[in-house]
């Protein structure tokens, strides 16, 4: 069972550090994929049946057959389209502040290293270039299929990949001339928060982009209501479509 990455709400990290997503700050789960294409809302899946449902202003097709559904369920239907192509753009916004969070924690952790200036300017050029990359994904994607699993990780992957050595190469040389000034216990210290660099700035960082959390929490009127407007819609095996799904409260 997937969060809801459908509604663009992405992971935000440099270094696998990832935001609230809307599983955990909602509750919402889907095991549907979603891509959204000007005429139509198309969810699919591998496994189990349905595995396509496509819905075009109300009307609903289940596996390329057209669902019977009553006025009542295609006045629902359309809404629900509606109104998932309206938290859209604002989910979208969400992310690309998340972005911003994200470079913004990285750099103030950064500065808390004490970085040499050669290595702070390398930082922020790789910083710049990824948020970059990424804000335009966010604003190209109209797919989950852009965010889920391996596609996403490979992307975190990279970055950490560019970022961690950059700060453990620079404290590894503060060490080294620590120790060749004779400090050994300074130079000590800065050899473990080298080896420990991505492991100490992970929890850290997790800390600072929970200021993102209260953005997430005001969707989650939005992906209930979308919640009760697909429910009781079924398909032609009298199983609900179940679009959506919302984890009970404990």
């Amino acid at each position: 069972m997937r969060s809801l990455p459908w509604l663009l709400v992405f992971c935000l990290c440099s270094a696998a550090v990832r935001a609230q997503d809307l599983a955990g700050t909602c509750r919402a789960s889907s095991s549907y994929d979603l891509t959204v294409q000007r005429d139509r809302l198309v969810f699919d899946r591998a496994a189990p049946a349905p595995r396509r449902i496509e819905l075009r202003n109300g009307r609903v097709d289940v596996d390329g057959a057209s669902l019977r559904a009553n006025a009542e369920q295609i006045d629902r239907l359309a809404l629900f389209e509606h109104d998932l192509r309206a938290l859209v753009p604002k989910a979208k916004a969400v992310a690309r502040d998340g972005v911003d969070l994200a470079v913004q924690a990285l750099r103030a952790e950064a500065a808390g290293l004490h970085l040499g200036a050669d290595t702070r300017q390398r930082l922020d050029a790789v910083l710049a270039a990824r948020a970059a990359e990424l804000r335009q994904r966010i604003d190209a994607s109209d797919s989950t299929r852009d965010w889920q699993g391996e596609a996403f990780e490979r992307w975190s992957e990279n970055v950490a990949a560019e970022l961690v050595p950059l700060v453990a190469a620079d404290l590894g040389t503060q060490a080294l001339s620590a120790a060749a000034a004779g400090d050994l216990d300074a130079a000590a210290a800065l050899r473990d928060r080298a080896a420990g660099v991505a492991g100490d700035l992970r929890p850290r960082l997790e800390r600072r982009m929970q200021a993102l959390r209260p953005r997430i929490q005001a969707l989650c009127p939005s992906v209930r209501h979308l919640y009760e407007l697909q429910r009781g819609v079924r398909g032609a095996n009298g199983r609900p479509l179940d679009l959506i799904e919302i984890e009970a409260a404990r």
